[in-house]
């Protein structure tokens, strides 16, 4: 078996220390401001991003340059023969199928992966797959694990302006203005690779609620095995509270936080709070 290298997109939003560490390759998305692409991470950070949001600019995004993902992967050491590219959902993005048509412009074996979701829930894939590699796995066994992976794992997130979602196409115009007459602060999830609402709740804080007590009938006792990832979005203030939460009711999950960075926080918005967690196996 040859060498096996991991690539996923930017939207994975795993930190540098583990990119470096783990040696997994990032293909950015970028966010576009009055015409001038930023690919996220590299040429905005997000706390700039959020400060131009704040003063009321509007971005749109787009997906990785495919001739620079040609380029990285060409760059991979010569023993490189398959690539795991996991990427976040073909609904809202078309960065999978640019990873499908990447098989047909470089030597290597592009193992295209679609999360079918985003941000941390995409990160714990990568993480899956990092282990099987490291283990010697193949390159269809660690595909046949994200498969199972992507089943399993249960993620949730409130938004505090359904604007910004109505805005991107991501939610219909109806249901934005109705939740934004009504007050309603969905819980909302991805289903069929798009986001769409799973329940309407009254406030924000009873919609953190309520996916707090789904995560509760899932998790059995003190969480051991599972892990819990607590997401926001420029309000580190509400991620803070909910991982102290987390870490009081389940002391021996792994627990840890992450952000939404410029290209999901386009269509979220500031203030946003996402949940998730899945049980790992090793």
């Amino acid at each position: 078996m040859g060498n096996i290298a991991i690539l996923t997109d930017s939207t994975a939003y795993l930190s540098d220390d583990f990119l470096a560490r783990h040696d997994v390759h990032i293909a950015p998305l970028s966010v576009i401001f009055d015409g001038v692409s930023y690919r996220e991470s590299i040429d905005m950070s997000t706390e700039a991003f959020y400060e131009r949001i704040e003063a009321g600019n509007l971005p749109t995004t787009s997906q990785p340059v495919i001739g620079e993902t040609v380029e990285l992967i060409e760059s991979l050491p010569d023993d490189v023969t398959d690539v795991i590219a996991i990427t976040l959902s073909s609904g809202i993005s078309g960065t999978y199928q640019s990873m499908v048509a990447l098989n047909d412009m470089v030597d290597v074996t592009v193992h295209a992966f679609d999360s079918e979701i985003s941000c941390m829930p995409q990160a714990f894939m990568v993480e899956e797959a990092l282990h099987l590699r490291d283990n010697g796995a193949t390159p269809e066994e660690i595909i046949a694990r994200l498969e199972t992976v992507r089943d399993s794992i249960r993620a949730y997130f409130v938004v505090d302006d359904l604007d910004h979602l109505q805005r991107g196409g991501r939610l219909s115009a109806a249901q934005a203005l109705v939740g934004s007459f009504l007050q309603i602060k969905p819980v909302l999830h991805f289903q069929d690779k798009l986001i769409v609402p799973f329940e309407k709740i009254r406030t924000y804080k009873k919609a953190v609620r309520r996916i707090e007590e789904m995560m509760d009938e899932s998790i059995a006792g003190d969480g051991e095995g599972y892990c819990i990832g607590i997401i926001h979005a420029n309000c580190p203030e509400r991620q803070a509270e909910e991982l102290a939460s987390m870490k009081q009711k389940f002391p021996k999950a792994h627990i840890s936080g992450s952000h939404f960075g410029p290209v999901i926080g386009t269509h979220l918005g500031p203030g946003a709070i996402g949940i998730t967690w899945y049980r790992r196996e090793w």
